[in-house]
């Protein structure tokens, strides 16, 4: 690759002009991502940094996975205020993958399930365990954050999980995971802590309609697999 500058390019060329004649869906992600760092450095032009960073999938990879300014350092170009504003539109873009589910919140299949929460789950470095409280009709009343770290039956207590059901008056719930790994292949805490979960929401009349492992856009249910 060249050094050549972004504004020595042809200007139809040009990432924010190619943008606004024919639409961001047409920008790779690199051009994309040149737009948000805005300019580059000494040697180093905007498209080069956004090039590197968006190589070999490690826009979904690795950046996806960053969550602070420090994480940046290392790459050549970035300063702080580059690196803010690439936080800024990640977190955007998760949180408007989240909304859209919102809309048509009805939790009809695992799939369904799994695909309102891979967009909020799929790149967290931290295992998070949520909880879906759902109606009558299977639509999202609300969700919940339970645990987060390393999770196993000490953390993730029956009490926690179904509080926030009964306070909401929920019909069911649904609970799911994510493996940072990538892969939702369950351990045995997993399985174990499924069980817990059936034999309490049997109980307290609140089922448990499925249980997700969410891992890097692939998903694993327990209801699919008939441990639920």
């Amino acid at each position: 690759m060249t050094n050549l500058k972004i504004s020595d390019m042809c200007k139809e060329d040009r990432p924010r002009e190619r943008l606004c004649s024919l639409g961001a869906g047409v920008l790779t992600n690199a051009e994309l991502l040149a737009i948000l760092i805005g300019s580059g450095t000494q040697g180093v032009s905007a498209l080069q940094i956004a090039s590197q960073l968006t190589a070999h999938e490690r826009l979904y990879r690795e950046v996806a996975r960053w969550r602070r300014v420090q994480d940046f350092q290392h790459v050549k170009g970035l300063g702080t205020a580059r690196a803010a504003r690439i936080l800024a539109a990640l977190e955007l873009g998760k949180r408007l993958a989240c909304a859209s589910a919102v809309e048509s919140a009805c939790i009809s299949s695992p799939d369904a399930g799994a695909q309102y929460l891979m967009g909020r789950l799929r790149s967290e470095t931290h295992e998070r365990f949520l909880v879906l409280l759902l109606n009558t009709k299977n639509r999202v009343i609300q969700t919940e954050q339970i645990a987060e770290g390393s999770l196993n039956s000490a953390v993730v207590h029956p009490r926690e999980v179904f509080a926030p059901a009964i306070t909401a008056h929920a019909a069911a719930i649904l609970v799911a995971h994510n493996h940072p790994s990538g892969d939702p292949t369950p351990s045995r805490e997993d399985r174990n802590l499924t069980r817990v979960l059936a034999k309490t929401g049997e109980i307290m009349g609140i089922p448990v309609l499925d249980h997700l492992v969410i891992g890097d856009g692939v998903y694993y249910s327990f209801k699919e697999h008939g441990e639920l």
